[in-house]
């Protein structure tokens, strides 16, 4: 026997007979209980980073545990393979979208299986295929029977040069198409959307139930689903039959009211507008249509805006107040239009002071108000309130002041009592709201499931029939990155008759967002080859939810969200029997590599990549400034990444997995250390020598006696019992592998030291620590077993479990202290009362020596720990 331990022939001959014995398919039918382990699916970019290995290693090791736990265990990959680098490369390097897609998917499977991950290829998916996008596209087409799935115009970024719709991340921070540098416009077009807010209420009241959920991923959700209640105002404008709505979540302030602002492309903008500020305000809304969203609502950008000459009516005070339009106001969120109340507002304030706006103080802290006049009759200057600071809003609740009958009143109960007013009065209402938009899934691009509608001039919008599906991409396209979509332009496939009347018509040439392949791909895995329906509804009630979802924090929202909701709609539509899809999550941490940085450069140009740079003398390659060193995330971008075939033809696929899981807690960043490998490299042969050692000696097969066991056999089978209760409460609990792996570190060197290596306690532990390896280490673990004299592979094993009994000790460690000052210790039997200790301390040769000739003062007994003596 080869006593050399070769993770490559190992590795290969292991995957090789898993295969064989079809180890990792997912059972049909059984009466086990199911687990469903899940790893966010991948971009096929055609490069595996030490992200994908760490986020498809854990999900790995729970499925391998839980097939020995006893479960049925569907453990599935797929592809996210639609969206826009497919399109940038067909752009680029001429060659089809399709093309580029699939060959990154055959590298990146390799790349995967050699990884020797427990996945089931028989339930593999890729998005971009049309065994898949055709449920997708069925999928659509419930929405729009449900009234879920409508069309509107809403702005997009479009390429005045290219001609063509980009997405936000084709726009740099300067607001430049990242291909023609044109500065890049807002444009209306005709859109489609999903109403995500028809259930913003059920998905946030949901939350409650994901008890397996970070908490903090929880409230990333609640925030973005944004739920207020506050009350719809309208105002009167003066000179038309039109009133401005906005809605407040402080409506005890609308005394306070200084201004109303529009959004610029508010359909009411044009109207109110005067002659005189006609010309300005086209230029100013053309500056701002060159904005992107993020550019308007930037918190630290001052915020522009123009008076439009109009003014409308407090329908409070019966005061008028100026109309002003302002680039921070954006018609698609809210009613469009918000009131100013620059007093309680820090927003408004800012914005108030820089044009010289009224600030009208109508709340203030009781105790400012304190011995004032508050009938509703009472006007109070507030240069009286000395406490009031003139130079910022004041934001908190109070009593309101100037505020006509509600004068007097505190903030909360005025809030409910002016929204009642404006409810009798006929001019306002409660209302709830919340800052969820609906899903706008419409893409101008090519590399997309087509969205699968008709446009008929008789009929209108027209479903493709089902029988028709998929309405599959047409490959003869050409790619130029300008003129908008290749489909618009493919006549060919766009006109055809309407199913319904047969008149010529139009395909949509819109696709669907990629959000909306990963929002339901999960449902697919456990019935992924049916040709006939979405899935089997039986099948996929049976195997969900998923049971333990892995995946990064950047997902946290909208990935995450989407899912939650295509589920609840799909339950509604009668195909599922349960409100959530994902039981438990998992968010990793990144994993950082050592990266060199530039201190005096921001932005992308401070990362300085490593083969640019000297080690000996570390000097920006393009300034000769000195860099610094620094952990950062991996990636292309800062030249710091390791590549995993890289770390697995040095060391092999099992150190590789052990160093990822043992370096941090999995929600945890990871900072890659070559030493920290190496430690697992020399922790891997450290087990295969005590493995393949004993085995030289002989495999022990006598059964032990437990009750003729010696005191050493005790003692070690305690540290076996041990080792098996920790590393099933870490990996079932908060999967602490850092931790587990610990453990198993612990019982290979309470085996290493032990004597007696003929005992059958002995050889119980030498299988136990290769039963708890398996997961972990799985290709080591099967030879090791294998070389035991099993014929069967260990991850067909029943996981251990420990006896109680083996974990209580006949005797302790008992410390002996003097004057606080450990001297020693000394082995005392287990069960002693405090009495028994502190004899057996008082009689012990260590205490003799220390308080000999001197006066105890003071004994205390700490059970199962220590004795201290006070001495003088």
């Amino acid at each position: 026997m080869d006593s050399r331990y070769n993770p490559a022939a190992i590795e290969e001959k292991w995957q090789k007979t898993w295969v064989e014995l079809g180890l990792d398919k997912t059972p049909s039918a059984s009466n086990k209980p199911k687990f469903y382990a899940l790893s966010m699916f991948p971009y096929p970019s055609g490069s595996l980073h030490m992200g994908h290995v760490r986020n498809y290693t854990i999900s790995d090791v729970i499925a391998r545990l839980k097939r020995m736990q006893g479960y049925r265990v569907i453990h599935p990959m797929g592809w996210d393979a639609f969206g826009l680098p497919a399109e940038n490369a067909a752009i680029d390097r001429g060659v089809p979208p399709a093309k580029w897609t699939y060959q990154n998917i055959a590298q990146m499977r390799q790349q995967l299986q050699r990884l020797g991950l427990s996945i089931d290829w028989e339930c593999e998916l890729a998005t971009c295929s049309p065994d898949y996008y055709k449920w997708t596209q069925w999928i659509f087409l419930q929405f729009l029977q449900a009234g879920l799935a409508y069309q509107k115009e809403a702005a997009v970024n479009w390429d005045p040069i290219d001609q063509t719709v980009l997405a936000n991340e084709q726009v740099d921070n300067e607001g430049r198409s990242w291909r023609s540098g044109a500065i890049v416009e807002r444009k209306l077009l005709r859109q489609w959307f999903f109403k995500i807010t028809d259930y913003a209420e059920e998905l946030l009241n949901d939350l409650e139930k994901l008890t397996g959920w970070p908490e903090r991923v929880k409230l990333m959700q609640a925030n973005w689903i944004g739920k207020s209640t506050g009350a719809y105002l309208e105002f009167p404008i003066i000179g038309i039959d039109e009133k401005i709505a906005v809605y407040t979540t402080r409506p005890d302030t609308v005394y306070g009211v200084s201004y109303l602002v529009l959004a610029p492309e508010h359909p009411l903008t044009k109207r109110v507008t005067t002659k005189e500020q006609q010309a300005v305000v086209e230029v100013f809304i053309k500056e701002v249509s060159n904005q992107s969203e993020l550019e308007r609502t930037s918190e630290d950008k001052p915020k522009r805006g123009i008076p439009t000459g109009g003014k409308a009516i407090n329908p409070f005070t019966g005061e008028e107040v100026p109309i002003w339009i302002a680039d921070y106001v954006l018609y698609e969120y809210g009613t469009g239009a918000v009131m100013g109340v620059p007093a309680h507002d820090v927003r408004d304030f800012k914005f108030a002071k820089n044009y010289n706006l009224p600030v009208d103080f109508v709340i203030a802290s009781p105790d400012d108000v304190a011995g004032f006049d508050l009938t509703p009759a009472s006007e109070i200057d507030e240069s009286q309130l000395i406490q009031v600071d003139y130079k910022q809003a004041y934001t908190e609740p109070g009593i309101l002041i100037n505020s006509g009958a509600f004068t007097g009143m505190a903030s909360a109960d005025a809030k409910q009592a002016i929204i009642e007013h404006a409810e009798k009065q006929g001019f306002g209402k409660v209302r709830v709201q919340y800052r969820l938009r609906d899903w706008l899934i419409s893409r101008q691009r090519y590399w997309g499931a087509p969205i699968p509608v008709i446009h008929c001039p008789n009929c209108g919008i027209v479903p493709v029939p089902d029988k028709d599906l998929p309405v599959q991409l047409p490959e003869e396209v050409e790619f130029t990155g300008r003129g908008g979509s290749p489909l618009t332009q493919l006549e060919s496939w766009v006109n055809v008759p309407c199913p319904t009347c047969g008149t010529p018509a139009k395909r949509e040439t819109d696709t669907m967002d990629t959000f909306i392949d990963s929002s339901w791909y999960f449902l697919r895995f456990p019935d992924a080859k049916n040709e006939q329906q979405v899935f089997d509804s039986s099948k996929v009630n049976d195997w969900m939810p998923v049971n333990q979802y892995v995946g990064g924090i950047e997902h946290a929202i909208l990935h995450l969200l989407y899912s939650r909701f295509v589920t609840k709609v799909l339950r509604d539509r009668g195909l599922l029997n349960f409100d959530e899809p994902f039981q438990r999550l998992l968010t990793q941490g990144m994993v950082q590599g050592l990266t060199y940085t530039n201190p005096n450069k921001g932005g992308k140009d401070k990362w300085v990549p490593f083969n640019l740079v000297d080690p000996a003398d570390p000097r920006d390659p393009k300034t000769g400034e000195a860099l610094q060193l620094v952990y950062a995330t991996m990636s292309k971008s800062k030249g710091n990444g390791v590549a995993p075939e890289d770390v697995i033809s040095k060391y092999g696929v099992d150190t590789a997995r052990m160093f990822i899981l043992f370096k941090a807690p999995p929600e945890k960043d990871l900072e890659w250390d070559e030493a920290d490998v190496e430690g697992q490299s020399r922790f891997l042969n450290r087990v295969w020598r005590l493995v393949t050692d004993y085995v030289a000696t002989g495999v022990s097969r006598k059964k032990a006696q437990l009750s003729d066991l010696t005191k050493t056999e005790k003692e070690l089978r305690r540290a076996i019992h041990t080792a098996i209760q920790a590393v099933t409460e870490d990996l079932e609990d908060e999967y602490q592998f850092n931790t587990a792996i610990s453990e198993l570190m612990k019982l290979s060197n309470a085996l290493t030291d032990a004597d007696g290596k003929n005992s059958p306690i002995y050889a119980e532990g030498i299988r136990t620590l290769v039963m708890l390896l398996a997961p972990f280490a799985p290709h080591i673990a099967d030879e090791l077993w294998h070389l035991l004299g099993e014929s069967d592979s260990v991850h067909t094993q029943t996981w251990p479990s420990f006896d109680p009994v083996a974990l209580v000790a006949d005797e302790i460690t008992l410390v002996i202290q003097v004057m606080g000052k450990t001297r020693g210790a000394i082995q005392v039997p287990a069960q002693a009362d405090k009495a028994a200790l502190e004899k057996y301390a008082r009689e012990s040769e260590i205490a003799q020596r220390y308080i000999e000739g001197k006066e105890i003062k003071k004994v205390i007994v700490v059970p199962g720990k220590l004795v201290n003596f006070v001495v003088s």
